[in-house]
This record gives C-alpha cells, sequence and structure tokens, in this order.
C-alpha cells in the first residue's frame, strides 16, 4: 500500500507544470534481446473526473482539466440531482471497469463526488496495494480485471453532516496519495471539519482562502493549481510505477 504524505496543509501555489497523462516508453534498443511474448497494452496513468451534484458544466473547471490530459475520463452519474452515495460510488467502478487492468487512474472529485470517491476507495482498499515488479507474470494470479485508483485530488468536499452520510464514509486512511483543497467560505463544509475529513483520510490540506464552493459560481474556470496538483500525482505514480515498464516493453 502507497504510504500517503504526512497531513500538512499549504496555502500558496506556484505555476504549473506541464505533464503527460500516459507513461512514456523508452525507445527499442537495436541491440540483440531475448525474445518475449507480447504484452496487450502499456501500463498508463489517466485522469480520472469524478463531479458533484448537476455535474459540472463547461465552463466549471473539472471540465477544463479533462481537456488537459490525453485519455482522462468522465465519470458520469445515472441521477446529477440525487445524491445517492452508494449508487455515485458504484458508477465509479463501472467507469474503472470499462478500462484495462494495466491502466492506473489519478482521481480528481469535487463537492458530493468526494465522499462519493472516499466510499469507493475504502471499499477497494485491496486494489491500492502497490504492484510486485513480477505482478503480471504468467505464473501468478491474475490481477484485477480493471484499472485502479492510485492518487486523489479531493475539491471542496461536501459536508457528510448535510446528506446524513457520515456513518457511512470511512474513518481510516484511504491508502494513497491524496491532497484535499477547502474553502473559508464554503458554504457546503465548513473549513475545520474538510481538514478534519481530509486528515482522517490519511491526505494533505490546502486552505484556498475565501473562495466559495470552488464552482463555476465563485469564478473556477480554467485552473492552473488544479492542473499543477494533477501534474504532480502523475508524476509521482510515474516514478513509483516504472518497474512495470520491463513488463511491458520489449526490454531483456
Amino acid at each position: 500500500m502507497n504510504r500517503p504524505a504526512r497531513p500538512h496543509d499549504h496555502h500558496s501555489a506556484t505555476q504549473p507544470h506541464a505533464a503527460a497523462a500516459c507513461l512514456s516508453w523508452p525507445q527499442a534498443s537495436a541491440a540483440p534481446r531475448l525474445a518475449r511474448p507480447p504484452h496487450p497494452q502499456r501500463p498508463s496513468v489517466r485522469v480520472l473526473v469524478i463531479p458533484g451534484l448537476r455535474d459540472s458544466g463547461d465552463a466549471h473547471w473539472q471540465t477544463w482539466l479533462q481537456s488537459q490530459y490525453v485519455d482522462a475520463a468522465r465519470v458520469t452519474q445515472r441521477d446529477w440531482h440525487q445524491p445517492e452515495l452508494a449508487g455515485w460510488s458504484e458508477r465509479i467502478g463501472d467507469t474503472l471497469a470499462r478500462s484495462s487492468r494495466h491502466t492506473l487512474w489519478v482521481a480528481v472529485a469535487h463537492s458530493f463526488g468526494c465522499l462519493a470517491l472516499a466510499h469507493h476507495l475504502a471499499n477497494h482498499m485491496s486494489h491500492h496495494l502497490e504492484p510486485r515488479a513480477d505482478a503480471l507474470s504468467a505464473d501468478d494470479t491474475e490481477p484485477p480485471t480493471h484499472g485502479r485508483i492510485v492518487a486523489a485530488l479531493m475539491v471542496a468536499p461536501a459536508d457528510p453532516v448535510k446528506f446524513g452520510l457520515s456513518a457511512a464514509l470511512p474513518r481510516h486512511p484511504l491508502g494513497l496519495p491524496l491532497s484535499v483543497i477547502g474553502s473559508e467560505d464554503d458554504p457546503w463544509m465548513p473549513l475545520d471539519r474538510a481538514r478534519d475529513w481530509a486528515h482522517t483520510w490519511g491526505g494533505g490540506f490546502v486552505n484556498l482562502g475565501r473562495v466559495g464552493h470552488i464552482n463555476t459560481e465563485s469564478g473556477f474556470g480554467p485552473w492552473p493549481l488544479a492542473r499543477q496538483k494533477v501534474d504532480h500525482l502523475v508524476r509521482q505514480q510515474q516514478r513509483l510505477h516504472t518497474h512495470l515498464c520491463g513488463l511491458a516493453c520489449d526490454t531483456p
């Protein structure tokens, strides 16, 4: 299991750094090599957008962020106006099930989507274990048949108290790198409670100041800080999972 960073608060942001959302593999060498059976798909790190109630419209920062990454995906709920925790959590699993088992996901959730993500992660803790270098060996048990979430950014999480869901959410670290961004005047979650949930789930916390619910209505369209945070999580996972390249690439 990846150990989450020590919880901490931040109050400033730097300019974003560009990062690809898929792992980059070295070119094959011309030198002779041992024969290796073909691999069905190269492991990749992709971005998964998880909106909150009423979805995130065209002008929302989540929609902008999704456009920044090749092969980013979005969770689509059956009813955007009905905050049903188990059903929303299940839809995250349905989205992952459409991807290869070699896909690693960095999830980016907003508002009620954060609660759905926490619920999903708590119910899939076994998928958060860091894979062994030989995890895809033909002699081993098959890995999960779909991708898995390995890092997450939660922005302006909704208050579980408002929905009567406090008892349904995990009260332990979620077992992956996690960053939570909150607001001092968010009408959907008091700052102190957002910080407490971040630390309960094993994540760091960023106080963005008095910026509302961090949505379109509070002026958050294109948002470089979100891109910077996601870039960092993507690069972190690329470093952690570089050993998979020897399995996916035709290397001696």
